[in-house]
């Protein structure tokens, strides 16, 4: 026996406790906080597809792309410049700047409001006058100057450019007999037009139109053709009366404008006569 002056022995037990890293870690909530950090921003993403349409879209897109320094379109916003930013290459114009890069000036440095064309004035009695000859034409003030058989082979538009006049040739009414000699059909709708084109004093000018050749031939005629047709029709209004000086230009298309989605159909073989603006 120990004597009673001596004490005890102190044992310390230490217990290495290990896989706490497992089940009671907490790795695993950081990435299922990812996790519903990316489904929300998904469903947020879907969420915006539907509800904005293509164009605000498109602003939402330029303006997160780094790429791009100035969007060209609008944000769809509704301030005071309706989302577009005021370098905008649609919003210059307006804005009084004069011209942009992709649209400059007639002169380098010239500066005020942008305008094309005529002013606001003469660009209204440009298009009564225009609405005055396709009136005449189609007969939608009172009765035609053009008979039933005539109407049926012209349609007219107005553009930016002017008054388009389309004469085009049916299955059983052709424009030309063989590549560039009218017809009495033509004749006819060429005098009609003469007339019609004593409303106005625009220049005009002539544009010939073909349908497809068939591929087999050696060499395609439709650039020629159309050419010639077009100073057929030309020879065929100075005849009637229109000044020649008046014609500013003749210009063949071959087949290159279609009408008609079959390239080959006879509704592509037509003359456009286009009252142009006055600048």
């Amino acid at each position: 026996m120990a004597g009673e002056g001596e004490l005890a022995p102190i044992i310390i037990k230490r217990k290495k406790v290990s896989g706490g890293e497992g089940h009671h870690g907490g790795a695993w909530k950081v990435a299922y906080a990812d996790f519903v950090t990316a489904m929300m921003a998904f469903f947020l993403l879907m969420w915006l597809l539907n509800a904005t349409t293509e164009k605000q879209r498109k602003g939402i897109a330029d303006y997160f792309t780094p790429t791009i320094a100035i969007a060209k379109v609008s944000g769809g916003g509704n301030g005071a410049l309706g989302g577009s930013s005021v370098f905008a290459e649609n919003t210059l114009p307006r804005m009084g700047s004069g011209s942009t890069s992709l649209n400059p000036a007639k002169a380098n440095g010239e500066t005020g409001t942008y305008s094309q064309g005529d002013s606001g004035e003469d660009s209204a009695s440009a298009e009564e006058e225009f609405r005055e000859v396709e009136d005449m034409l189609m007969g939608r003030g009172g009765e035609s100057m053009v008979a039933d058989e005539l109407l049926d082979h012209i349609v007219t538009r107005v553009t930016d450019e002017g008054l388009v006049i389309e004469i085009f040739e049916t299955p059983n009414a052709p424009l030309f007999t063989g590549n560039a000699i009218p017809t009495a059909l033509l004749e006819d709708l060429a005098l009609v037009l003469a007339r019609a084109s004593e409303v106005v004093s625009n220049p005009m000018a002539i544009e010939g139109h073909t349908a497809a050749f068939p591929r087999v031939l050696a060499r395609d005629p439709a650039w020629d053709v159309s050419g010639m047709r077009a100073s057929a029709f030309r020879e065929l209004l100075t005849a009637d009366g229109v000044p020649g000086r008046r014609i500013e230009r003749i210009t063949a298309h071959a087949d290159r404008e279609p009408a008609h989605a079959n390239p080959m159909n006879v509704r592509n073989n037509r003359i456009e006569v286009i009252f142009l603006r006055n600048l």
